[in-house]
């Protein structure tokens, strides 16, 4: 029984998503749908709006009820929204920023006034936006490589033998145009 409420947990989850830690800014791209009535008419608008902020919290893990909470200042009032990553309108989420957090909830980020919100940290890279792979297919993917390097560049074995021999037969024809220049 646990097998099955294990993979229903994994059936939802999205496979394009980085891994994301307390400590990260982020760039969540959430579509919105907005319906407008004008008369007998109703019109439907979609657009991606984008939240850019700390992330304070990471519930759930990796499994479809993951949420993230996203804390940033706008107008110089905390705004916090509550993201579950795994959410239909969710379209993407970016890492923007990499820093280190040595709490699991930074929940006394709430506290800091001014400069103090930003946090400390370096640029994302692409490497931090790759989508995160599951333990058995990493495990698959990195003996592959392995192989695949194998096959590509055998390694020719060298002894110290074949080495002293290499180097008096370069050492040897140098010598020659030498001596044909003096003749």
């Amino acid at each position: 029984m646990a097998i099955r409420l294990i993979d229903f947990n994994h059936t939802g989850t999205k496979e394009d998503l980085p891994e994301i830690k307390p400590g990260h800014v982020v760039k969540v791209h959430q579509k919105i749908s907005e319906t407008k009535v004008t008369g007998k008419k109703t019109e439907t608008k979609e657009r991606i709006q984008i939240f850019e902020g700390l992330v304070i919290g990471v519930k759930g893990g990796s499994g479809i009820n993951a949420t993230i909470t996203v804390r940033k200042i706008s107008g110089g009032i905390g705004v916090e929204r509550i993201f579950p990553i795994n959410a239909p309108t969710i379209e993407k989420i970016e890492i923007a920023k990499v820093t280190k957090a040595r709490r699991a909830k930074l929940n006394y980020m709430r506290d800091r006034i001014g400069k103090a919100t930003q946090p400390k940290g370096e640029l994302a890279t692409e490497a931090d936006n790759k989508p995160r792979v599951k333990k058995g297919a990493k495990a698959e993917a990195e003996v592959e490589t392995e192989e695949e390097v194998k096959e590509e560049a055998p390694v020719e074995e060298t002894t110290k033998e074949t080495a002293v021999e290499e180097v008096t037969e370069t050492s040897e024809e140098a010598k020659a145009p030498e001596a044909k220049e003096e003749k």
